[in-house]
C-alpha cells in the first residue's frame, strides 16, 4: 500500500491551512494521488506473480486427470516468455507441481493473482493471455479445464465475451464451443478425456469481429464504439513498458486485431 502521497498531502495541508481540516483535506488528496500512481505503475513479473501463476497453471494442466506432454511444453514456453532466471524457474516448477496435487486449493492462487492485478483490467488480460496457450495446449478444452478458466475470469472480473475475444485474438475458437464439441463429438468411440480431432483453426478473415470486440452481433452502434474504445485503452502497448518483449508483442498484435475487427464492423454497418 502506497502512503507517500497521504503523508506529503497531510503535511502540505497543515502548512497551508494550519488546522485539522487542512490535515484531513491534504490526506484525502494524497490518498487520491497514491491510488492514481498505483494504477499507472507498470506490472512487475516477480515471484509474487510467478508463484500463483504457475500454481494455477498446474491445476489447469491436471484438471482433466493427467498432465500431458503438450501441457508441459506449454508451461516451459511460458517460463521462456517471462524470461525467468534460475531462481524464478525453480519457484515456477515447484508451484506447478503443487498445483497438480489432487488436494490443491486453487482459491489461494486465485486470490494472489487478483491482488497482483490490483483491480486493473489490463493486468487481468495479461494473466489470461499467458495461461491460454496452456489451456489450449491439447487442442480442445475439456469441461473441468473450462470450469477453472471461468473461475479465473470471475475472480479477475473478465466476462465470457472478453474471454472469447482474447481466445479469438490468439487464434483459438470460443472456449465454451470447444468444450461442447469435446463433450459431444463421437462420445461412444472415445474415453471421457480422450481428445477428438480439433476443428481446423480459423483464418483471420473468418474470425468474428464482434467476438474480437467482445460484443454481441446485435449490439447497437454505441455499444460497439464503447467496446472498441475500452479495448484499445486496456491493450495499448504503452501500458506494458516493463513487460517481457513477448507480452508487449502480443499486446501490439492484439491492438492491431482490435482495430481490424472494428474496421470490419464499421464497413458492415456504415459507421463513421
Amino acid at each position: 500500500m502506497r502512503i507517500v502521497g497521504k503523508i506529503v498531502g497531510a503535511i502540505i495541508g497543515v502548512l497551508l491551512w494550519r488546522n485539522p481540516v487542512g490535515l484531513v483535506l491534504g490526506g484525502v488528496l494524497g490518498h487520491i494521488y497514491d491510488q492514481a500512481s498505483e494504477r499507472l505503475r507498470p506490472p512487475r513479473f516477480d515471484l509474487d506473480f510467478v508463484g500463483p501463476l504457475f500454481a494455477y497453471a498446474g491445476a489447469l494442466a491436471k484438471s482433466d486427470g493427467r498432465v500431458s506432454e503438450p501441457e508441459i511444453v506449454a508451461a516451459e514456453a511460458l517460463m521462456g516468455r517471462l524470461n525467468l532466471d534460475a531462481e524464478a524457474r525453480r519457484v515456477a516448477m515447484a508451484r506447478f507441481t503443487v498445483g497438480k496435487q489432487p488436494e490443491f486449493n486453487n482459491t489461494v492462487p486465485l486470490a494472489e493473482l487478483r491482488n497482483w492485478c490490483r483491480g486493473r483490467r489490463d493486468n487481468a488480460f495479461i494473466v489470461l493471455d499467458l495461461l491460454l496457450d496452456l489451456v489450449y495446449a491439447e487442442g480442445l478444452v475439456v469441461q473441468p479445464k473450462l470450469a477453472l478458466v471461468q473461475k479465473l475470469c470471475a475472480a479477475l472480473g473478465v466476462t465470457e465475451y472478453e474471454l472469447t475475444a482474447l481466445s479469438a485474438m490468439k487464434g483459438y475458437g470460443p472456449a465454451w464451443h470447444r468444450a461442447q464439441y469435446e463433450r459431444t463429438a463421437r462420445p461412444r468411440e472415445r474415453g471421457p478425456w480422450q481428445e477428438a480431432p480439433p476443428p481446423p483453426p480459423r483464418r483471420p478473415s473468418e474470425v468474428d469481429p464482434y467476438a474480437v470486440l467482445g460484443v454481441a452481433n446485435d449490439a447497437d452502434d454505441a455499444a460497439v464504439k464503447r467496446a472498441y474504445r475500452k479495448l484499445m485503452s486496456q491493450h495499448h502497448p504503452d501500458k506494458l513498458v516493463d513487460a517481457p518483449d513477448e507480452v508487449r508483442r502480443r499486446s501490439e498484435e492484439r491492438a492491431r486485431e482490435i482495430n481490424a475487427a472494428y474496421e470490419r464492423v464499421r464497413e458492415q454497418r456504415g459507421l463513421r
